[in-house]
C-alpha cells in the first residue's frame, strides 16, 4: 500500500549506505506520480514485518529522479506493496549490495528481478 507523505521537496543530499555482511539497500525508483507518498516493503511469508519509505525527488547527475531508499535491509527476499498489481512487487536483496526495481512507466522492462544490474 502506499500513503501520501509531507510537503514535497527536492533532496539533493547524498545517501549513507551501511552495507556489508548480511545487509543490503534496496533503490526503489518510480514516476511523479509517487512523489512524497510512502511504499511498504516486508520479507516474503512475514507480511506484518513491514517498513516503509518516501519517494523523493533527487537530483542525480543533474536530472530529476524519484526515488525511495530502504538503506538498510537483511538479505533475503521481500515483497513490495504496490497499488498496481502490474508493478514488480518481489526483489532479492544480497548484503553488501545495493538492490534496484523500476516503477517508471517509461521503461519498457519493468519486470527485472530487482537484483543490481537489472539482472
Amino acid at each position: 500500500m502506499t500513503h501520501e507523505h509531507g510537503p514535497a521537496r527536492v533532496h539533493v543530499e547524498d545517501a549513507v549506505l551501511d552495507i556489508g555482511g548480511d545487509i543490503g539497500a534496496l533503490i526503489l525508483y518510480a514516476d511523479e506520480s509517487y512523489r512524497e507518498r510512502e511504499v511498504e516493503i516486508s520479507p516474503v511469508g512475514d507480511d506484518a514485518r513491514r517498513t516503509h519509505t518516501a519517494i523523493h525527488e533527487r537530483i542525480v547527475g543533474g536530472r530529476a529522479v524519484f526515488a525511495g531508499l530502504f538503506p538498510d535491509l537483511k538479505a533475503g527476499t521481500y515483497r513490495l506493496w504496490a497499488d498496481d498489481p502490474a508493478l514488480p512487487d518481489r526483489v532479492t536483496v544480497i548484503g553488501g549490495e545495493v538492490a534496484t526495481v523500476d516503477w517508471r512507466s517509461s521503461r519498457g522492462d519493468r519486470t527485472g528481478s530487482g537484483k543490481p544490474g537489472g539482472g
